[in-house]
């Protein structure tokens, strides 16, 4: 068949651009985002329960993963497993609170999974305690903690911004 002039005019006319694929883009483009996500949140988030107020520091170093011991107005948790109450221990002269170095060496007979164990052998500590808890407390946590073989002990405060800017 042949075609005429007005066909070959209209078919030149009707000539469009090649399209574009764009789904191989938005793959690449939806493992760039999967990958930044991944990689923005290299700090240890450790959760404050609402009870407990930290004091306010500069910190210059992130947290590590260890043993987590916080210390509310009415009670003392050792890895989020309540162990003593604050009447017990502000009645007790002892300068060790036994509760808590028999919950740490239940913690060493039950290490379980690679981030347990890791916490575990740094031996190391972290507090976070209310800001108005007496020291006499901390100074009876921090004892009982470093009689059990840890040593390392952080105390957990809010970042504020650096004044040295």
């Amino acid at each position: 068949m042949k075609t005429s002039r007005r066909m070959k005019r209209m078919a030149r006319r009707s000539r469009k651009a090649p399209a574009m694929n764009l789904t191989s883009l938005m793959d690449v483009f939806t493992i760039l985002v999967f990958f930044l996500l991944s990689s923005s949140s290299s700090g240890v988030v450790i959760e404050v329960p609402k009870k407990i107020v930290l004091p306010s520091s500069v910190v210059e170093t992130e947290p590590r993963e260890t043993i987590v011991l916080k210390v509310t107005e009415d009670m003392i948790l050792v890895q989020g497993e309540p162990v003593v109450s604050m009447d017990e221990i502000l009645s007790n002269k002892s300068p060790i609170i036994p509760e808590i170095g028999a919950r740490l060496s239940e913690l060493r007979k039950s290490v379980i999974g690679v981030s347990t164990k890791k916490a575990y052998e740094s031996k190391e500590v972290t507090i976070l305690a209310h800001e108005t808890i007496p020291f006499n407390v901390l100074k009876k946590v921090m004892g009982t903690c470093s009689g059990m073989g840890f040593e390392n002990i952080s105390l957990a405060v809010i970042q504020k911004a650096s004044q040295s800017q």
